[in-house]
């Protein structure tokens, strides 16, 4: 599945240990120059220099500063062939209670974030392109103190779809990852909670919690010449955490 001669942004890729990092260091191991993106320069620049990448500060909710991402990730590496994106944010609160600005926040990241992600990709991508974006097992599962960012999720999975038919005359294929809970340091309180972690296991087919390293290596494959017939999907790595609702 190499990659070798391919230009990547991976926007959303600041946590070390997390899936965006992830993914940015698997599309550099298989031969990719790496655009990478997010709001803290610091950790940014660290996941740039590991792989030899180019670091361009970046706010997934901005449209001004996606726009400046890519077309900066342009500039430096040339048309981008590969586009991810793994930015995200959880929001709580129901229904009843929830503040409207944490509805427009997650809707601002994950879906609106995420129309103009890929209108700016498309303009700088040789066509047979591939984009894809980062979903969430709560967008298919309620989870009753999350609405806003499952809702906000679901409307991305939507809009892969809408992508793929637009774009698919160019042969730019648009796809979506849907992953439960993963083995990051944001999940890692949740995890350490006194039987938190075998109660989760328990409900999951393969018995372990799904890491953020499996979800790079569909990404991978999504992006590469492999899966030249998909697009328009939604593509589940929960270690089958999707048969069951877990919540």
């Amino acid at each position: 599945m190499t990659l070798d001669g391919k230009n990547a942004v991976v926007l959303g890729a600041s946590v070390k240990g997390g899936t965006g990092w992830a993914i940015a260091e698997a599309l550099a191991r298989e031969g990719a120059r790496v655009a990478v993106g997010a709001r803290s320069a610091g950790p940014l620049q660290e996941l740039a220099d590991a792989i030899g990448g180019v670091a361009i500060p970046c706010d997934a909710s901005d449209p001004d500063s996606i726009a400046n991402f890519i077309r900066t990730a342009a500039e430096r590496l040339g048309p981008i062939d590969i586009a991810i994106n793994s930015a995200g944010q959880t929001a709580h609160g129901v229904i009843a209670e929830i503040d409207p600005a944490v509805v427009q926040r997650s809707l601002d990241i994950h879906y609106i974030g995420n129309v103009h992600f890929i209108r700016e990709a498309t303009q700088v991508m040789p066509d047979g392109g591939a984009i894809v974006l980062i979903s969430s097992a709560a967008a298919a599962q309620p989870v009753v103190d999350r609405f806003a960012y499952a809702c906000a999720k679901a409307a991305m999975d939507c809009l892969v779809r809408h992508a793929a038919v637009e774009f698919g005359r160019r042969g730019i294929r648009v796809n979506s990852i849907l992953p439960g809970p993963i083995e990051t340091p944001l999940l890692a309180p949740v995890l350490e909670r006194p039987g938190a972690r075998a109660a989760f296991v328990k409900e999951v087919p393969l018995g372990r919690v799904a890491t953020p390293e499996e979800v790079a290596d569909v990404v991978v494959f999504l992006c590469s010449s492999r899966a030249s017939g998909v697009t328009g999907t939604v593509v589940d790595v929960t270690a089958g955490a999707h048969l069951n609702n877990l919540w």
